[in-house]
């Protein structure tokens, strides 16, 4: 957690010192990058970065945590507006088309996102994604729950195990354009909308079968 320190500083401070960690992280990663260059990117000494966070690992956490917070707020109209009016797949696909498209014009964020998912040390791993992961099933839940009651997915659909699949399948999903090494043979492709929500299709499809019986 930051320090109070931290919360104390001048809000355009604290927005340089995010962004520089951002883009150090999302394009090193965690164990090599520097908190040298975080410092310098965002002009304040090395030394005041741990005036502002216990160390590496709690300013990791902290950006990984903030950047879920901007891609939440990018998507809350999805988790929020469906309605059961058209097919909850095609609305799924619709979201996840939009969520990738996000992410085609947030290098920052998509560069933390593929830090935290891509990170090898389990410990780390766990730090970061275990808050990301209570946030995304907060607004994921109540979408699924209402896909239930307008009949789109059965009364009785495990939804615990539909929102561990789905939890798989977004990051997969929003970095399998831009990182083509692990994308598998369905790769949404990059820049090619159609294809791209063609390869989503063949992704969602065989995830929401098993939780409907039509």
């Amino acid at each position: 957690m930051p320090t109070i320190t931290w919360t104390h500083l001048p809000p355009e401070r604290r927005e340089r010192v995010l962004v520089a960690a951002m883009r150090e992280f999302g394009t090193h990663g965690y164990s090599t990058g520097s908190l040298n260059v975080i410092a310098r990117q965002a002009d304040v000494a090395k030394g005041s970065l741990f005036q502002y966070f216990s160390g590496k690992l709690d300013l990791f956490t902290y950006v990984a945590e903030q950047t879920s917070l901007r891609i939440y707020e990018a998507m809350q109209p999805w988790l929020d507006s469906y309605d059961g009016g058209d097919p909850f797949e095609t609305y799924l696909v619709d979201a996840m088309d939009a969520w990738v498209s996000y992410f085609e014009t947030h290098p920052l964020e998509r560069g933390v996102t593929a830090a935290t998912n891509m990170e090898l040390d389990p410990v780390v791993r766990q730090a970061v994604l275990e808050p990301v992961q209570h946030l995304y099933l907060a607004g994921l839940r109540p979408l699924l729950e209402r896909a239930v009651t307008a009949g789109d997915l059965d009364a009785d659909a495990d939804l615990d195990a539909l929102l561990s699949l789905l939890l798989l399948l977004l990051p997969h999903v929003a970095l399998a354009p831009f990182f083509p090494a692990v994308a598998g043979p369905v790769a949404p492709p990059e820049g090619d909308r159609e294809a791209r929500r063609t390869a989503i299709e063949r992704l969602v499809r065989p995830v929401l079968s098993g939780f409907r019986s039509r």
